[in-house]
């Protein structure tokens, strides 16, 4: 399947996934520290970013999304490569070291490992998110994006360090969720998520010691369903890459060596 995708770097490919509603910009913090070791290509998923959504009548879920992922590594002629992903993308990322597709997989606070309560509370995030960006006329979404306290209100649920997101990035992040025409289909399909099956490559699970939507001690469950200790990832929240890039950049390449 084609999908949109900016591509740095030389080496070993390293596919990044990004989480629901985002897009691939979310790799922006980390691109050019894996591009100096890696053939990174950041991909936005079907229905997301700029990429086409799924053919009619396909549902969204994790399957179909994976299977898109594997389409596209087939279009490009990238055999096994590395891959990583946040959330969502995380959880592909993991589904596609169960189907033995991928050299290794990189999980940063996947989904999928969630209780009840935590998936219920996830969904109405993920929402009341989704529909605040949609409500926000654009000049009040700019003024929020250019204060302080305005980025925290916007994103604080979401990165650990909300002043280290340039006024820009939030803004193209609130946009790419208003839009995502994949969303509200994924969401729903959450409910039926479960762990994916027993990895056929290596693996690496790492969580944001601040995340306040996929909560930390959801790593309990991703290491018991590993088999090996879940990486902190010190002062971060549910989007790392923001909050330290060196650190998640350093994971990323140790864990692709």
């Amino acid at each position: 399947m084609e999908l949109a995708f900016e591509r740095r770097g030389t080496g070993a490919p390293l596919i990044l996934l990004h989480g629901i509603g985002h897009h691939w910009q979310a790799w922006l913090p980390v691109m050019d520290r894996l591009a100096a070791e890696r053939d990174v290509i950041a991909v936005d998923l079907p229905g997301f970013g700029v990429s086409p959504p799924l053919p009619s009548g396909t549902p969204y879920t994790a399957e179909t999304l994976a299977d898109a992922i594997e389409s596209f590594c087939a279009l490009l002629g990238l055999r096994d490569p590395h891959v990583a992903g946040n959330s969502l993308g995380g959880y592909l990322a993991l589904e596609l070291a169960a189907r033995g597709v991928v050299r290794t997989a990189t999980a940063l606070s996947p989904a999928g490992f969630w209780s009840c309560t935590e998936l219920a509370y996830a969904r109405a995030v993920l929402r009341a998110t989704r529909a605040s960006a949609r409500a926000i006329p654009p000049e009040r979404a700019h003024a929020a994006a250019t204060n302080p306290l305005g980025r925290i209100l916007s994103a604080g649920l979401l990165v650990a360090r909300p002043s280290r997101l340039p006024p820009q990035a939030l803004l193209a992040a609130s946009q790419a969720l208003r839009d995502a025409r994949g969303f509200d289909e994924t969401l729903e399909s959450f409910a039926w998520l479960m762990p994916p099956a027993p990895p056929k490559a290596p693996v690496t699970i790492a969580w944001g010691e601040h995340d306040r939507l996929l909560l930390r001690r959801q790593a309990v469950r991703a290491a018991r369903w590993s088999g090996q200790r879940v990486k902190v990832l010190k002062g971060c929240g549910h989007l790392p890459m923001t909050d330290d890039p060196e650190l998640v950049a350093a994971v990323l390449l140790e864990a692709s060596a």
